[in-house]
């Protein structure tokens, strides 16, 4: 008999019954399994839909001009949007349209500096 076992069967078990008890089947099977479903959905579950609304009130915020990077690897600037897809301005004179689901990355500079051209 496990310290578990011995602290949900409130101490050893009576004379004359059987050593399994259903509160046995409890901590030695679905209490592990509760367990870790808790930790998976702290662990894994939680973060992901955390990210998974970042992006999108990220995607949401987006305006024309903001400078972007799709899922492709495509840099560009949104000159455009409807309510599913957005037109990005990708070489002079050369939009393209893309799902608002494939910017990942707003690739804007934030820091002020300019970049060093070779």
């Amino acid at each position: 008999m496990t310290f578990l076992n011995f602290i949900l069967c409130d101490g050893a078990p009576a004379a004359g019954t059987a050593a399994t008890s259903t509160g046995g089947a409890f901590s030695q099977l679905l209490l592990p399994l509760l367990l870790m479903g808790v930790v998976m959905y702290f662990f894994m579950i939680r973060p992901q839909q955390k990210r998974n609304k970042e992006l999108e009130q990220f995607r949401n915020g987006l305006a024309k001009g903001d400078k972007v990077m799709t899922v492709g690897g495509i840099h560009g600037t949104i000159s455009g949007s409807t309510e599913t897809t957005f037109l990005v301005l990708i070489a002079e004179g050369v939009e393209i349209s893309v799902e608002k689901t494939s910017v990942v990355a707003d690739t804007t500079d934030t820091t002020g500096a300019k970049e060093s051209g070779k």
